[in-house]
């Protein structure tokens, strides 16, 4: 569901018995580079030297982290042989965050979320059935997005408020609202 912003990345993360953030793994992933670094639960086995995570919580890029934790169970299997754990309570719990960082954030107003969500309706069905003409249009709205963002921007700073009001409006901390609307001004 579109809602003018992109949601804060979230994932399922790791709580040693310490109760600690555990510093990012590089699972072997095999030779090559670039590697891939996670703190998401699976990756916290003990094995290869990395630390044995007892529990889970939800966890969001924002820094939010969940005050529920959930035991990992490491011998439960699903029916490929991998490591299984009912994600749902920490899923659940970082939507709730999500739906309170909204709730507290600036609203669209019903005939722009409408319109978002049957544009969205519309480009997935052009991407199915018409991949060249979706791509077409995809430019298009990054022109568009690209403009209305810098204009949009451009009337924020000029009324100088400070980056915790602007984040607080966007759902954003202050540093990512001071990212994106420097990104957005640059966008061309």
């Amino acid at each position: 569901m579109p809602t003018g912003r992109p949601p804060a990345e979230g994932m399922v993360g790791a709580v040693p018995a310490d109760g600690s953030e555990p510093e990012p793994v590089f699972p072997d992933i095999g030779s090559g580079s670039p590697m891939h670094r996670t703190t998401e639960w699976w990756a916290y086995d003990g094995m290869l030297s990395r630390p044995r995570a007892d529990t889970a919580r939800g966890s969001c890029s924002c820094g939010w982290r969940g005050a529920n934790l959930y035991p990992i169970d490491w011998t439960q299997q699903d029916g490929d042989g991998f490591r299984d754990l009912d994600t749902s309570g920490p899923r659940d719990d970082r939507a709730q965050h999500i739906a309170d960082v909204e709730s507290r954030s600036v609203p669209l107003p019903s005939e722009v979320e409408d319109l978002l969500h049957r544009l969205e309706d519309q480009l997935d069905a052009l991407a199915a059935g018409a991949p060249l003409a979706a791509l077409k249009a995809v430019a298009a709205l990054e022109r568009l997005v690209g403009r209305i963002g810098r204009e949009a921007a451009s009337a924020v700073e000029s009324d100088e408020p400070s980056w915790e009001t602007i984040g607080r409006a966007l759902g954003l901390t202050a540093k990512e609202a001071r990212s994106r609307l420097t990104r957005v001004s640059l966008r061309r």
